[in-house]
């Protein structure tokens, strides 16, 4: 196990890109940083998209560059696959009880060399890649993952001991048992992201029961160049889609499903995604079902047009039901609210589900934070200090208070990271001023 410091400046809880823009830029200023990641590696949510809107963007380049310069940086420690256990404000400081799980892989001698991987008999589903392609059971998580370091699944291991016959450093360690830390920390940034809501909220879409209705996460792994296939497939069948649908709304703006906001980035990633397809299966007809295009930012309502103008249908229309057909076609029952006003059953063989964002974690439990009635976190001053909690000296940034885009996730990470070091530079001052008194 790396040397982990008992005191750090700065102790951030999650290493999405949020967590890793704060870290960096604490870093850069001379402030020493720890960042707690309940993951195997860092990069978050953002690591796994295609591209990003609306330049497009690769995801993975301007997501990896920051994963290793955070990793590289010597006044950051990453504390991945640990689990943050309590963060308690003791005078002037924080006190902070991490676990650390075991990987059964000594981090020491492991050097990533993926032989044991190569031997291991046992697969297990790929969560990176949607589900659509398998793991073995001791793995490295993902190509670019930071750490390069493998981790055994404990649950689906059998114990046959080929990984260990394999590997050149003796890194197998079934020994290993959950390790407690202590950090102290002067400041705390909350960074911990978001997730999707449930693809089967909605019963009525068949989103757990039928296997070419699939999430816009699993969307952007089959554009992906590195994706579980190579290629847009319908999963079912290994099928070239020749009708792909985007249903919008489908896990916001729905009081049926607790999630009365809107998550402001569904419009987008669907658009992005749907002019992604018309590249990558030229031949497919590509449909949006949407209630109200909300393109907000910089750039965004262009976007939109350059997506109708290379031939993306848009239908103003809210999807009631989807159903399959032979265990090919879907049909969808949409009832248009434009001019038409009509309820009609149009078909697809490939729809993906524009699902909202909920907050990944709840902090609360671990952090004396107050949670706002969306579930995000709250932020008493959101006008004039968007990153500033109801407790002193814990800062917050990105997702964590709500749903918004990469840009303005990044944006808000600086601002967490400013707020953060004028308020240790304000502590410094007192404590000058106080010696100065004391003299």
């Amino acid at each position: 196990m790396p040397q982990i410091p008992a005191t750090v400046d700065t102790l951030i809880i999650g290493a999405g890109i949020a967590g890793l823009q704060s870290a960096l830029d604490l870093a850069e200023q001379g402030y020493k940083v720890a960042v707690v990641e309940r993951l195997p590696t860092i990069g978050g949510a953002m690591i796994g998209l295609s591209k990003v809107f609306p330049t497009l963007d690769c995801a993975s380049c301007i997501t990896t560059p920051k994963m290793a310069a955070a990793a590289h940086h010597p006044n950051i420690t990453l504390l991945t696959y640990a689990e943050l256990e309590s963060v308690e404000r003791e005078g002037e400081v924080f006190r902070a009880q991490v676990v650390q799980k075991p990987r059964f892989v000594d981090e020491d001698l492991c050097i990533g060399c993926r032989l044991c991987e190569y031997a291991c008999d046992t697969e297990i589903p790929d969560p990176y890649q949607g589900g659509y392609s398998a793991l073995r059971a001791i793995h490295i998580p993902f190509g670019n993952a930071i750490p390069q370091l493998a981790l055994i699944d404990e649950e689906r291991c059998i114990l046959c001991g080929k990984c260990v016959n394999v590997c050149p450093t003796d890194a197998i360690d079934f020994t290993q048992k959950p390790v407690g830390l202590e950090l102290e920390a002067r400041t705390v940034i909350v960074a911990t992201g978001w997730k999707l809501t449930p693809i089967d909220a909605k019963p009525q879409y068949g989103g757990d029961q039928i296997a070419n209705v699939i999430s816009p996460l699993q969307m952007e792994r089959l554009l992906a160049p590195h994706g579980p296939y190579g290629r847009v497939l319908r999963p079912a069948d290994g099928r070239v889609p020749d009708s792909i649908a985007y249903v919008q709304c489908a896990g916001s703006r729905d009081a049926t499903l607790g999630v009365s906001y809107c998550s402001r980035v569904c419009c987008m990633y669907a658009i992005k995604q749907a002019m992604l397809l018309s590249g990558a299966v030229p031949m497919a007809d590509i449909t949006i079902y949407y209630m109200d295009i909300r393109a907000f930012g910089k750039g965004y309502e262009e976007f939109y047009r350059t997506a109708e103008a290379m031939g993306v249908q848009f239908i103003k229309g809210k999807v009631a039901r989807i159903s399959e057909q032979d265990n090919r076609d879907l049909t969808l029952r949409v009832e248009r609210i434009d001019e038409l006003g009509q309820v009609e059953e149009r078909h697809h063989d490939l729809v993906v589900l524009s699902l909202g964002m909920l907050p990944a974690y709840d902090p609360s439990r671990l952090v004396p934070l107050e949670i706002a009635s969306d579930g995000f976190v709250a932020t008493p001053r959101a006008k004039e200090a968007p990153c500033h909690t109801g407790v002193e000296g814990i800062f917050v940034a990105g997702t964590a208070t709500g749903p918004k885009d990469i840009v303005d996730t990044i944006v808000e990470a600086g601002g967490a990271a400013s707020e953060a070091a004028r308020y240790m530079r304000s502590q410094d001052q007192v404590a000058v001023a106080a010696g100065s008194e004391a003299q």
